[in-house]
This record gives C-alpha cells, sequence and structure tokens, in this order.
C-alpha cells in the first residue's frame, strides 16, 4: 500500500514535470520569430483570463452578473481598476484578497 502511494506521487510528479520541462528543452536553443514571441506573449492572459473567468461570472455552476450575489464579481471591480492604475501585479492581489476581505467582513458575503 505504501508503495503504491509512493509509486503514484513519484508518477504524478513526473507527468506535471514533463510537459513543462520539454518545450523549456527544446526551444532554449532556438531562436523563435517575431511572429511566434508576439503569440506566446498572449498565453500568460489567455491561462489567466481561464482560470478567473469561472469565478468571476458563475455562482453554483450558473451565470451570474449580479453584483449583490456574486461577491468575487464586485470584487473584480476595484481590482482592475487598481491593477490597470498601478500596472503591478503584487499591488492588484493585495487589492483583490482585500476586496474579498472586506465584502466578507462588512457585507456578510461567505465566498
Amino acid at each position: 500500500m505504501q508503495n503504491n502511494i509512493i509509486i503514484a506521487i513519484v508518477l504524478m510528479a513526473f507527468v506535471t514535470y514533463l510537459p513543462r520541462f520539454l518545450p523549456l528543452l527544446y526551444l532554449s536553443k532556438r531562436r523563435l520569430s517575431p511572429l511566434a514571441k508576439s503569440w506566446l506573449s498572449y498565453v500568460p492572459v489567455a491561462v489567466l483570463s481561464a482560470l478567473l473567468g469561472p469565478a468571476l461570472f458563475l455562482k453554483e455552476g450558473y451565470l451570474n452578473l449580479v453584483p449583490a450575489s456574486n461577491p468575487y464579481f464586485l470584487a473584480a471591480f476595484p481590482t482592475f481598476i487598481v491593477a490597470l492604475w498601478t500596472r503591478n501585479m503584487f499591488i492588484g492581489v493585495l487589492t483583490g484578497i482585500g476586496s474579498v476581505a472586506l465584502l466578507r467582513l462588512f457585507l456578510g458575503f461567505y465566498c
């Protein structure tokens, strides 16, 4: 039983690490075209959008754009403004955390 758990952890680490390592190994020795560099620059934004979209717009599996019942959607407004204004990810993250904390404290939201 113990050996199966260790083997499963090692295999999970391998399949997590391999897709990150192989492109790095392959691309580290090559020069990318300006088009490829431009295209790759959009990957972080696309990934962040894919991660944040469901949290901001869905509540219990349904589209919910009513700020009064969706605290994450409500907290996104000051976070977005501060992120645009400061261009600092750390301050933007702190604003988002603080916004959700204040919504929980003062308005009784439980996220």
